[in-house]
């Protein structure tokens, strides 16, 4: 029996007694080319299957009858199929192109945050209070490197009202910015991350810089100048909120 490559008509003769009677993946040894061939077909005998019974492997291509694997590569077709959807919809989640998957499968992935335990009162203090320690410890060098610039100036740090303002507006900024950013990047403080606690929305949605600027300025000035109330909410309120997680839609959770 002659098997001929369809692409560039190459031939060579086989022993019939050799080949399988189902459809085999054939390379051609001149052109490397791939095809299907199919021993009853050139013998003129009936192969026992009608061409609606006919498909193509979806890893190789070969042509063959119905099965759950293919006769020339091996393959399962149903573990192939599965690992293809299973790429496609990483795909998706990575570059964003389907939002309404990506969000389905975080809400399968992960708790929702109000069914996450809360983070409580005294463990919030303790966070409080190592960042406020962070933060002495930065504004010290700073408020030191500003007044030994500007002592090189001749000017008496302590004695003119300006210098003062200056190292007072640069700490006040440099607290809010603190808070503000590290809540904004990753919903924890450094004390946060070392008690295991963070800052998430309350909706399940990613916090932004925006959210955090309005939970640790806006909402943090109203807890302090309702004498402190708003912090103390923390402790009687059944989600642990206090009044800036309030007005921020944001809980505090335990990691």
């Amino acid at each position: 029996m002659n098997i001929t490559c369809p692409e560039c008509n190459f031939s060579k003769s086989v022993d019939p007694a050799k080949l399988p009677d189902h459809p085999v993946k054939v390379n051609c040894p001149k052109c490397a080319a791939s095809f299907s061939f199919e021993k009853s077909k050139n013998t003129g005998k009936p192969t026992g299957t009608t061409q609606s019974e006919q498909v193509a492997c979806p890893a190789c291509g070969l042509v063959q009858a119905r099965g759950e694997h293919c006769n020339g590569c091996g393959v399962n077709y149903a573990k192939y199929h599965a690992r293809q959807t299973e790429s496609e919809q990483a795909g998706q989640d990575a570059d964003g192109s389907d939002g309404k998957h990506a969000k389905l499968s975080r809400i399968a992935n992960h708790h929702p945050p109000e069914s996450q335990p809360k983070a409580g009162f005294w463990i919030r203090v303790v966070a409080t209070v190592l960042d406020s320690l962070l933060l002495c410890i930065v504004q010290f060098a700073l408020t030191l490197t500003i007044s030994l610039m500007v002592g090189l100036m001749g000017i008496a740090a302590g004695e003119d009202p300006a210098v003062s303002l200056i190292i007072w507006l640069f700490g006040t900024t440099i607290s809010l910015g603190y808070a503000v950013f590290f809540t904004g990047y990753c919903g924890q403080t450094p004390g946060k991350m070392a008690l295991r606690i963070k800052v998430v929305c309350t909706d399940g949605s990613q916090l932004t810089y925006g959210r955090a600027a309005k939970r640790e300025i806006l909402g943090k000035f109203v807890s302090s100048i309702l004498l402190g109330i708003g912090y103390l909410m923390v402790a009687f309120d059944q989600q642990k909120q206090g009044l800036h997680d309030k007005i921020a839609d944001t809980y505090v959770v335990k990691l």
